[in-house]
């Protein structure tokens, strides 16, 4: 059976993968800091789903527990055929005020791990002839939001590039884009999204949907909801002075972040 590796499993958008790839009869390794989450989740989805769900505990931002992450991509025996990176982190704080160490932190999980995960999985997925790879990026990456943005800016523009490298090898790669996202991320970071309307707001369940549709049609850039369709086509093409402006005024939030 197909195996497919999920960071950050356990909540919003990584857990609705998770059961998505479950549903679709994947057997999974499932990959978070927090033990007593990753083992319910791994023992509800062998009971709800009849696949095999390994834990394997790791903090992405610790440099010799993600060598254990890419130690299990490379392995051929039990080979990994679909990557999720979706494990994510922000800090709320702006640059000016923000800690340094909570600003590393960020770019080690958002940037650093889905670098050396994605290369750990790559060569032998070239080798099979078969693979996909998908990085849940936002659509923080098209708009001036702080360091969140840029580090969602090296996703999006990293995944669009290694789509491009890796056409005809069978490895397909996307970028998952989204909005606002009902999870637990604004909660557990301290934000305050009351002032967010309803209608800029998704379901985990709702991203995931349109991300398979997209891998599917190997699309390189997967956005859920009209109107971050609408949006992301605003933003992305929009003269950049004006896109800082109305950022920089709140008619953009830059408070994207998800999971």
């Amino acid at each position: 059976m197909a195996i497919a590796l999920v960071t950050g499993p356990t909540a919003g958008i990584g857990r609705a993968f998770s059961v998505a790839l479950a549903r679709a009869g994947f057997d999974l390794v499932l990959v978070a800091r927090d033990e007593t989450r990753l083992t319910q989740l791994a023992e509800w989805l062998t009971s709800e789903f009849g696949v095999h769900a390994e834990v394997l505990v790791a903090d992405l931002a610790d440099g010799p527990q993600l060598v254990k992450v890419e130690e299990r991509l490379g392995r051929a025996d039990h080979p990994i055929s679909v990557l999720v990176n979706n494990a994510g982190l922000g800090v709320k704080a702006s640059f000016a005020q923000s800690d340094i160490g909570d600003e590393q932190q960020m770019l080690d999980v958002l940037v650093g791990s889905v670098l050396r995960t994605t290369h750990a999985a790559v060569p032998g997925m070239v080798h099979r002839g078969f693979g996909v790879i998908i990085n849940v990026s936002s659509i923080a990456s098209w708009i001036t939001g702080g360091t969140y943005s840029a580090a969602k800016a090296w996703v999006t523009v990293f995944s669009e590039s290694l789509a491009q490298e890796l056409a005809g090898t069978g490895v397909r790669v996307t970028a998952v884009c989204p909005g606002f996202v009902h999870t637990e991320f604004h909660d557990r970071a301290g934000m305050d999204m009351s002032n967010i309307p309803d209608w800029m707001w998704l379901e985990a369940e709702q991203v995931v949907e349109q991300a398979m549709r997209d891998v599917s049609r190997n699309r390189p850039i997967s956005v859920a909801g009209a109107q971050y369709k609408a949006l992301s086509i605003l933003v992305r093409y929009a003269p950049r002075p004006l896109v800082r402006f109305a950022t920089a005024t709140g008619r953009v939030s830059g408070r994207f972040g998800r999971r």
